[in-house]
């Protein structure tokens, strides 16, 4: 069950200037820092997960990866940043509207305890899955989300214990896990995000929770958020785009719903909102005067705000990098953060409403040896642009020469976050110069930059990635050899650079990857197939430039690199086809390449082992071709 709350210093043209840097500053390990290992960072990483704070805003519960497994803590505000005591096995906790309990989810079902108490009762059982949970106004009834029916579908379940009740019939799709349902002040009806009308689109629908009638109110936006009630009931807002414009990921508009009125606006504001994979919501203040939301700026988070009838958006945080999730209540008075720094783990941190400093709630992550802050830079690329990256150096690094990588983020028109990101940490430890790139198209630097991108899939991108080779191979530190890698998105880049820029990479290793569109549009899930009509600007008999364009089997005759490409056979976002096809070619074509394929694993790996396999392969193979033998 899954819940919704769900990367500059300019270098410019003059690389000496990095070469004539200082020493890198790094963090104080303690003395019980773990070692920086792919088994570390795979199979033993703690960290948050999740953070609710309770009605009355004094409370945390927290979901956490702590010694001794995963559950969940309770917290106080004023909590100087210990480690809270374990309270109960599970996750996703949601607070009761009384604050003396909260509702969670443990192996697939809803189960509620009492604060105070371990004796956690169920309130469903079975094999059938129950995801996004919601809690009514009363506390008295329980809204989530179940394929039970062959669709994602809205049930109801009693607080008290009870047969679930279905309560929407095909509002959508079966593999699409991203939204939850939204109660109404009142209790009388349940806003939701449904595919029903369109299978394209992702319309708002408001059904009845007595007769469970059920209207759409949108019309003319994609939804990219959970809905969200004003306190006063009349009106709903979320994160969208609208449905004639390019699908843009993580720069969104606030859009404002009248359901009475039928109407939909987005609020006139200087920036975007960031819905993160659409994982961030929009809260309302208690007064219904404010609306809170989170935007993405050059890989760092922070919290805005802006009246909800639109004007100047003001920022409530400074608190940068990689943001999980936050959250806050009506009488809270603050926000609970869950987000990483470039050398801490994922962690709770709180704010009250009227401003100032974080304060940290929790000590859950490891320390890590060897882990450094990244130096932020940017690079010319190809067209004279400047692309932003964050570069990791070897922890030996006196004025040596190393061989250097470029990772490819994953998501296309999402970023790579400048939060703790321990494979460049661990591939800059064995001896490497990692530079992560934020290529064109992607999130956090304005539209006309993600704009760069559209109907130019993978071209732009990958001669990015090709002028950071270049670029890397002018450092005084870098010895010339340079190989590059991503996983997903990050996987369709690696490939498409090897084969537009032939002989500016010595090794490549794409993972998880989609190397013709037009043929994964056919057996991709329903997001696959939404992220690729959408980013070609339409189906592939009307787009065909657009296609060709992003099609790098096409020219897998060109690869002069070396690579490795690997892929999990249960992937439907990067259906396993798209692997069985580039393997195909390669073969035909004679090329220099090794592959691995991992049974039963989806996009998102669900066995750390596996994982672990694939970076222990990844650094292998790059190994092989970019440093000297001895």
């Amino acid at each position: 069950m899954r819940r919704l709350a769900i990367r500059l210093l300019a270098a410019g043209a003059l690389p000496v200037a990095l070469g004539a840097c200082g020493p890198i500053e790094r963090s104080t390990a303690a003395a019980s820092a773990l070692p920086l290992t792919l088994e570390n960072i795979t199979t033993n990483s703690r960290g948050a997960r999740d953070a609710t704070l309770s009605p009355d805003g004094r409370r945390v519960a927290v979901a956490a990866n702590a010694a001794g497994g995963g559950a969940i803590f309770l917290a106080s505000v004023d909590d100087a940043g210990g480690t809270p005591k374990a309270w109960v096995e599970g996750s996703n906790p949601l607070w009761f509207p009384d604050g003396k309990s909260i509702l969670f989810s443990r192996a697939n079902d809803l189960w509620t305890v009492a604060v105070g108490s371990t004796d956690a009762k169920p309130l469903t059982q079975g094999p059938e899955d129950e995801r996004a949970p919601t809690i009514a106004p009363d506390g008295r009834t329980i809204a989530f989300y179940s394929t039970r029916s062959g669709s994602q579908d809205v049930w109801l379940v009693p607080a008290a214990g009870g047969a679930p009740r279905k309560l929407t019939n095909g509002a959508n799709a079966a593999d699409d896990f991203r939204f939850a349902g939204a109660w109404s002040p009142d209790g009388r009806e349940i806003a939701y995000v449904s595919n029903k009308a369109d299978y394209w689109h992702d319309d708002v629908w408001l059904v009845d929770v007595q007769s469970g009638a059920a209207r759409q109110i949108s019309r003319g936006l994609m939804a990219s958020s959970t809905p969200a009630w004003s306190p006063d009931g009349k009106s709903i807002a979320l994160l969208g785009t609208a449905k004639n414009e390019y699908w843009y990921e993580d720069l969104a508009y606030i859009y404002l719903l009248d359901p009475r009125a039928k109407t939909e606006q987005p609020i006139k504001m200087q920036v975007y909102g960031t819905d993160w994979l659409h994982s961030q919501p929009v809260w309302w203040s208690k007064d219904g005067r404010q609306i809170y939301f989170v935007y993405l700026e050059r890989g760092d988070f922070n919290l805005w705000t802006v009246p909800a009838a639109g004007g100047v958006a003001t920022r409530v945080t400074n608190m940068a990098r990689a943001l999980r999730s936050y959250h806050t209540a009506p009488d809270a008075n603050g926000f609970v953060f869950v987000r990483s720094t470039q050398t801490r783990g994922a962690e709770v941190d709180y704010l009250p409403a009227n401003g100032g400093p974080l304060r940290r709630l929790t000590h859950f992550s490891d320390e890590f040896d060897h882990v450094a802050a990244p130096r932020e830079i940017s690079y010319r690329s190809w067209d004279g642009l400047y692309i932003q990256g964050f570069l990791y150096l070897p922890p030996s690094y006196d004025g040596g020469r190393f061989p250097a990588l470029v990772q490819v983020h994953g998501g296309g028109s999402n970023s790579y976050l400048n939060g703790q990101n321990l494979l460049e940490q661990y591939m800059a430890s064995r001896g490497y110069v990692v530079l992560a790139i934020n290529y064109r198209g992607g999130s956090g630097f304005g539209r006309p930059f993600q704009d760069l991108a559209v109907s130019d899939w993978a071209h732009g991108q990958a001669l990015d990635a090709a002028a950071a080779a270049d670029f890397l191979r002018t450092l005084p530190y870098v010895n010339g050899k340079v190989g590059i890698y991503g996983y997903s998105y990050g996987g369709i880049m690696t490939m498409e650079a090897i084969t537009r820029a032939p002989g500016k990479f010595d090794a490549a290793v794409p993972m998880a990857g989609i190397y013709d569109f037009a043929d994964a549009l056919q057996n991709a899930d329903r997001i696959g197939k939404i992220y690729t009509r959408t980013g070609h600007g339409g189906d592939p008999q009307d787009r065909k430039e657009a296609y060709a364009i992003s099609n790098s089997l096409n020219r897998i005759q060109d690869i002069t690199t070396p690579l490795l490409i690997m892929h999990g056979e249960a992937d439907v976002r990067a259906p396993f086809r798209q692997y069985q096809l580039a393997v195909s070619l390669l073969k035909k074509h004679g090329k220099t390449f090794e592959s691995k394929t991992y049974p039963n694993e989806p996009h998102g790996f669900t066995d750390p082992k596996d994982r672990l396999d694939m970076y222990q392969r990844m650094e292998a193979f790059l190994g092989k071709y970019l440093k000297p033998r001895s």
